[in-house]
């Protein structure tokens, strides 16, 4: 008798059989570790209905003398009870491979990274021992907590580090080994949100700091500007170096924020609820996708009623009530230079849905700080043949104007 199976992304196989594994997510680094039974074994491969796309990278490599390759869609089967000293050593193995191949990077989901804990039997101290290091690029995207060291083989006039987390998450950047010659016009700063295309996320009007205290400067106060923590998901890090031999390391850690505000979304889909517990404050979920939006609750502490009111009176009484939500959508980051698509002053359950066809979609939740206010929603990729074809009032049209 042959044995099916279904496995995760990282494995150990014994035994004949088959195995399949099916991603519901991009999974950018997996591997399977294969092993017979008996010494006197040798091991045959044979890979058969792959469905991967060439075309966006995907690969699949095995051994020279098997009938295919090994990837991220590869065959996966069961583990073995293994002695710690031989987990320890593949343990090692496999990150020494992936630091090689460049994309231990990726080992960051939350899913993956449990599954490999399982698989090697990592206790929780010793997770929290190990950092993960890796050189910094000048122009890089970090979304995994680590030590990341920049050193310059060249000037590197304009430099620029993009820091996410989760969207519970907030971020703790530090500066270590510090080598710059600030009086040389060298600098590293550190920015409360994104800056992108000239533009800030969360901008002035959704932030609670104003924006000069936003920057963390090394260069004005080694001593105090050498740590940074943000204010939600996203963080940026700016740096100049003129020196060849410059170099500086930047720690990244995340720490849980119970009330998340101004949020961005690694992801085309999901679902999150923001709450509001009498904050004067806006807060904004910021989704850079063409998505549909599905509004499931919507608690507005003054609403007296689930009545929809006619759209031009929830038009002109939604900003001056104080407590509203609003849907928005655009090419930029900075909300207050996006277009309204709907707004909302009434509580409400069950399903109110729209589609932003915009490369950047919002749901912005305004509050007088008098309430406890509360939305939920869920999202979804558009897939080219939904975005809107009216284009004379389309959002397809007005997304489309620079």
């Amino acid at each position: 008798m042959v044995q099916a199976d279904s496995s995760g992304c990282w494995d150990l196989l014994a035994g004949d059989g088959y195995s399949t594994l099916v991603t519901p997510r991009p999974q950018l680094a997996c591997a399977a570790f294969i092993i017979a039974n008996e010494p006197s074994e040798v091991i045959t491969l044979e890979l058969s209905d792959i469905s991967i796309d060439r075309g966006t990278e995907d690969f699949i490599k095995l051994p020279p003398h098997s009938r295919s390759r090994y990837s991220p869609h590869t065959l996966l089967q069961k583990t073995l009870n293994m002695s710690l000293p031989l987990r320890a050593q593949l343990l090692l193995f496999l990150i020494s491979l992936s630091s090689k191949m460049g994309i231990s990077r990726y080992i960051e989901d939350s899913e993956s990274s449990e599954e490999l804990d399982s698989l090697f039997g990592v206790d929780q101290k010793i997770k929290e021992d190990f950092i993960y290091r890796r050189p910094l690029r000048c122009l890089d995207m970090l979304a995994t907590d680590g030590a990341f060291t920049f050193v310059a083989s060249q000037p590197q006039l304009a430099c620029a580090a993009f820091i996410i987390a989760e969207p519970t998450q907030v971020i703790s950047v530090e500066l270590s080994d510090v080598n710059i010659d600030c009086s040389a016009g060298d600098f590293i700063k550190m920015f409360d949100g994104w800056v992108l295309k000239g533009e800030k996320f969360p901008n002035s009007q959704d932030h609670q700091l104003p924006l000069h205290q936003r920057y963390t400067d090394y260069c004005s106060n080694p001593a105090t500007g050498a740590t940074s923590r943000s204010s939600q998901n996203v963080a940026m890090v700016f740096f100049r170096i003129h020196s060849p031999g410059s170099a500086f390391t930047l720690v990244v850690k995340k720490i849980h924020n119970p009330f998340p505000c101004n949020v961005m979304s690694q992801r085309p889909e999901g679902s999150f609820t923001m709450v509001l517990p009498h904050q004067r404050r806006n807060c904004s979920f910021s989704i850079i996708y063409p998505v549909e939006i599905k509004l499931t609750e919507l608690s507005l502490g003054q609403a007296k009623s689930n009545e929809l009111l006619p759209q031009r009176q929830v038009w002109s009484g939604c900003s001056g009530s104080g407590d509203y939500v609003e849907l928005l959508g655009g090419n930029g980051i900075d909300t207050s230079k996006m277009f309204p698509v709907a707004d909302l002053c009434f509580s409400l359950r069950g399903l109110a849905q729209m589609k932003v066809g915009c490369d950047n979609s919002v749901v912005r939740l305004v509050s007088s700080g008098n309430y406890i206010n509360r939305v939920s929603f869920q999202y979804r990729l558009l897939g080219r043949n939904e975005l809107p074809k009216n284009r004379e009032n389309s959002l397809e049209n007005f997304c489309s104007l620079e």
